[in-house]
């Protein structure tokens, strides 16, 4: 029996057990489970491992994307280039971080997107902000980074004035704020300035429509959540673990 799981610090919501075992039982793949690990501290990876001695693979959710690669044998260079891991393989009792959040975002948004973007705001400085930022470089989208604090590389909230938000026509929040059940939240940005011409993409799927995405739609925006993104890193993931 080879055991997979998803391991996080509150995982009640969670997509990827249900995701697993309907793939599972869908294509008929014996002797396999998956399970979720949800530990108070990154430190409580390691019990993990000891405990659960056929463990072959596990995703990596908020909020140890980036606390788990001191824990980790290898790093694939872009989790190393990323500085964040959401998969990992272990093979021949080690254990090799990889990025898998990148390739689904970056599928995703490209089946989602018309026209010429160029400019991005990314809200959010964590693990899946890393990873966006990432397939944005590859895309050849230019980006700002919005976060709460005054951090190096990025502007706070309260500095998104008109002209920043005009010709940033994409907007990306990699935070989870406005996740179920605190679904009326919401990343404090100048909603009024959105035009037609925006498009929103939440990586945050449930509740379907965020109150993000809600408000860019009133605005004309389009929107998308990141249920895609998920099934496609999650397709991702699997197909390094069997590699």
């Amino acid at each position: 029996m080879k055991l997979y799981g998803l391991l996080g610090q509150s995982l009640t919501h969670s997509f990827s057990k249900n995701y697993f075992q309907e793939k599972f039982t869908k294509n008929g793949i014996q002797n396999v489970e998956y399970q979720n690990f949800e530990i108070p501290r990154i430190n409580d990876f390691t019990e993990i491992l000891r405990k659960n001695k056929s463990l072959a693979g596990l995703n990596v959710t908020f909020p140890y994307k980036e606390l788990i690669m001191p824990f980790l044998d290898e790093i694939s260079p872009e989790a190393q280039m990323i500085g964040a891991v959401n998969t990992i393989h272990i093979k021949d009792g080690k254990t090799i971080g990889y990025n898998t959040d990148f390739l689904g975002f970056e599928q995703s948004l490209l089946s989602f997107l018309q026209g010429n973007i160029k400019r991005a705001l990314v809200l959010g400085t964590g693990g899946a902000s890393k990873a966006v930022c990432f397939a944005l470089k590859r895309l050849g989208i230019t980006y700002q980074l919005v976060s709460r604090r005054n951090m190096e590389g990025s502007i706070t909230y309260d500095q998104m004035i008109s002209e920043l938000i005009f010709p940033n026509t994409l907007i990306i929040n990699c935070t989870p704020v406005g996740t179920f059940p605190k679904t009326e939240q919401k990343p404090p940005i100048p909603y009024h300035f959105l035009k037609k011409t925006h498009f929103l993409y939440d990586l945050v799927y449930n509740p379907e429509e965020t109150t993000f995405l809600q408000l860019g739609k009133q605005k004309g925006c389009k929107i998308k959540n990141g249920f895609e993104m998920l099934v496609l890193q999650a397709e991702a993931s699997w197909e390094i673990w069997n590699s």
